[in-house]
């Protein structure tokens, strides 16, 4: 009864936001990774690449250019996990001060909304950055996976296992990307979810933008035009 009570603090327009908060995460999370047939997504196209850049480490020698990159992509996750445990922790010292939080937002906007409203909208903020962080965890070890096996490839290129542990290198730093992709769009939506501060109609217009400004960079970027590019056929003539 006292839970019914607090959460009817909530208006319909609240709960329609945060719907559309959630459902619009987990909608372009799905879209992304499922593309429609014929159009795929930035993604999709770069798992691709991936798989080619370690078919051409097979034969390059040395892979000190390959070691570089792959530990690059560890410290890209490590930076954005140790971002996401920050922020976590200054959401948990947030919610130990949502009185002062609430006196300075009824001073800023005129919202007299007492302390546990403030906690909740806090906390969606949380578990979308927990899980955002989860998501980089998991990606930084995926790819020590990768660098190991890129390790393991032989340097005979003839080698019977040394295309198929390249194969095997390549689909665990898909898998690695596919997670650090998913903890940047946990971060994207956690972003939008601070709106919720100043209001149910500021948090539906975040999620929003947050959707269309990921699908645009998915679906219809710059970059994914580049990608797309099919680069023309070496004609194997030598100029003289």
């Amino acid at each position: 009864m006292i839970w019914t009570t607090r959460f009817a603090q909530f208006s319909y327009f609240d709960l329609a936001a945060v719907t559309l908060l959630i459902a619009g995460w987990l909608w372009i999370g799905w879209r992304i990774e499922n593309p429609p047939s014929g159009r795929p997504s930035v993604s999709l196209l770069m798992e691709d690449f991936r798989r080619d850049w370690m078919k051409r480490m097979v034969e390059r020698d040395p892979r000190i250019f390959d070691a570089q990159l792959a530990g690059n992509l560890r410290q890209a996750t490590a930076f954005f996990a140790s971002a996401a445990m920050i922020a976590i922790g200054g959401g948990l010292a947030l919610i130990g001060n949502t009185e002062q939080l609430a006196g300075v937002a009824e001073d800023l906007i005129q919202d007299s909304a007492p302390a546990f409203v403030w906690e909740v909208k806090i906390l969606v903020v949380l578990l979308l950055l927990s899980n955002a962080f989860l998501k980089f965890v998991w990606s930084h070890r995926l790819f020590g996976y990768c660098a190991v096996l890129m390790a393991a490839v032989p340097n005979d290129p003839a080698h019977d296992l040394a295309y198929p542990r390249a194969a095997q290198a390549a689909e665990i730093s898909i898998t690695a990307a596919r997670s650090f992709n998913r903890g940047m769009r946990s971060t994207y939506f956690a972003l939008a979810a601070v709106a919720w501060l100043a209001g149910a109609l500021p948090l539906g217009a975040a999620a929003l933008i947050t959707i269309a400004v990921l699908y645009r960079r998915e679906f219809a970027s710059n970059s994914r035009r580049i990608l797309q590019r099919i680069p023309p056929e070496s004609s194997g003539d030598t100029v003289s």
